[in-house]
């Protein structure tokens, strides 16, 4: 029992107290720090007034919570775990790597004779001894070894923290991508500042107006192939050109906001995808069930880091191209319809154009394409660290670095045409979104709507009429979007363009 064992296996009780105090500050130190930073980053959001931004940084507290939960929970059961014993042949099959493998890495692992050449593996091996020798009085091996469930620990947390740094970057590079397109929105607010003149009647050739030149007469005009072939290839280059967003906007303020044609179209924009950033940096359940299956399947010689790599490939293209193909389908609608028109184009916004007439599906599969993109690449990294370059797990070149070049290509084109892409093109539904108000015209709406709903309830035999036909519709929050509200000075919620 004098053997370096002993001194491997040492409690508390025999260590140090300046080991314990040191070790304690360095960890506490570290963990205020990051506090701090979250608390501080929270507080600079609510001074500028950024809402969704704060209760996104507040999704991410949770996500940490979580992860300090899972923590716990591996760290208080790992006794109990790495006690559940198993026949050894069940321990054989559905291998990331093969047994060969892992003789041939016994070995060399075996060679360092110093006493500090194989003193982690060592350390690990004399924590869960207890566990193997429960496990070989049964004749039978443990479920999970110590190392492997710390390993598959640290896997988690990498995964959790690659996910948010990511998500964070693609809004913000997106961010600043739509925010380029403010002096759009300045040039239009310059040419309607005369409110005569823009209410001056005027006839628009339709052929010639530019967004249906560019949108309409080229490319796929005759053929719905070649209309999609040129939404495809639209999305790699001039996603979104200055007549698209004359235009979208145009629609969006005669069928929404028909009463005030100075609407700010661009601010509300960046609202809503500040709305939307609150569900892209989450990690949701489903997300989770993702990793658990590809855990699963991540079986020697299948080869599945590889081509899971192009399911969030060919689904951002997927999406890049149906939100592509909305734009031409609303040029379609007009010039199909009209040769020359009174007053200024206008396109009409409508779910139909949306998959399953619903246009926040679109945010769920930005969601899903940017947590697997993650996946991929924290997945990359925790081998890189944990096991090496060499590693079984990590496969041949071949399949590395295909896998590296499609994860930067799509956090480049997601960032920079996708997510400009999406907060434009889901303007185009039939419903707007609450992010239409400002906060405190929100919470005045949500109020006075359930004060309208009480009294409704309150006279049942009037049938409603105290509250004068306004639906509370027009103030739920659910999904992010309104109708039904008639906004006074903003207009009404559906229009027939002129």
């Amino acid at each position: 029992m004098s053997g370096g064992g002993e001194e491997e296996g040492t409690t508390l009780e025999f260590t140090p107290t300046w080991v314990v105090a040191a070790v304690c500050t360095v960890i506490v130190a570290i963990s205020l720090a990051a506090e701090r930073l979250l608390h501080y980053t929270g507080k600079y959001l609510k001074k500028k007034n950024q809402k969704p931004l704060y209760e996104a940084l507040l999704k991410v507290k949770e996500e940490l919570m979580l992860l300090g939960f899972i923590s716990l929970v591996m760290t208080v059961f790992q006794g109990r775990i790495v006690k559940l014993c198993v026949p050894e042949d069940m321990m054989k099959h559905l291998l990331p790597c093969s047994l060969s493998s892992k003789s041939s890495l016994s070995g060399e692992e075996s060679a360092p004779t110093g006493p500090d050449a194989s003193l982690p593996h060592r350390r690990l091996l004399s924590e869960a001894s207890a566990g193997v020798g429960y496990c070989t009085a049964k004749h039978k091996v443990p479920l999970l070894s110590l190392e492997a469930l710390h390993h598959l620990h640290i896997f988690i947390f990498v995964l959790a923290i690659v996910h948010v740094t990511f998500s964070v970057l693609t809004v913000v590079f997106g961010g600043a991508k739509i925010r380029e397109w403010k002096h759009w929105e300045d040039s239009i607010a310059k040419d309607n500042y005369d409110s005569q003149q823009v209410l001056k009647p005027r006839i628009t050739n339709v052929q010639q107006h530019e967004f249906i030149k560019k949108r309409f007469l080229g490319l796929g005009r005759h053929s719905a192939l070649l209309s999609w072939v040129h939404s495809f290839l639209k999305q790699f280059y001039g996603s979104v050109t200055k007549s698209d967003y004359v235009a979208l906007r145009l629609g969006f303020i005669m069928t929404h906001c028909r009463g005030n044609p100075k609407f700010n179209f661009h601010k509300y924009m960046i609202r809503a995808l500040e709305d939307d950033f609150k569900i892209v940096v989450g990690i949701s359940w489903y997300l989770w069930l993702f990793v658990v299956l590809f855990l699963l399947l991540n079986i020697n010689g299948w080869h599945t880091y590889f081509w899971i790599a192009f399911i969030p490939f060919i689904l951002l293209l997927a999406v890049g191209t149906k939100l592509e193909h909305v734009i031409i389908q609303l040029a379609h609608e007009v010039a199909e319809k009209h040769v020359a028109i009174e007053g200024e184009l206008v396109v009409q916004p409508s779910d139909d154009h949306f998959w399953f007439h619903r246009p926040h599906i679109v945010l769920f599969l930005i969601h899903f394409i940017l947590f697997q993109n993650a996946f991929e690449i924290a997945f990359f990294f925790w081998i890189l660290v944990q096991y090496g370059f060499d590693s079984c797990i990590m496969g041949q070149v071949g399949y590395i670095v295909p896998r590296l070049i499609i994860g930067v290509f799509i956090q480049v084109l997601c960032s920079y045409s996708t997510l400009p892409l999406y907060a434009l093109v889901t303007q185009m539904g039939t419903h707007f979104k609450k992010s239409i108000f400002d906060e405190h015209v929100q919470v005045g709406l949500v109020g006075w709507a359930q004060k309208v709903k009480k009294k409704k309830g309150l006279k049942p035999a009037l049938g409603g009429s105290s509250a004068q036909g306004v639906s509370t519709q027009g103030v739920s929050s659910e999904g992010g979007h309104t109708s039904g509200l008639q906004m006074g000075g903003f207009g009404h919620k559906e229009t027939t363009p002129p």
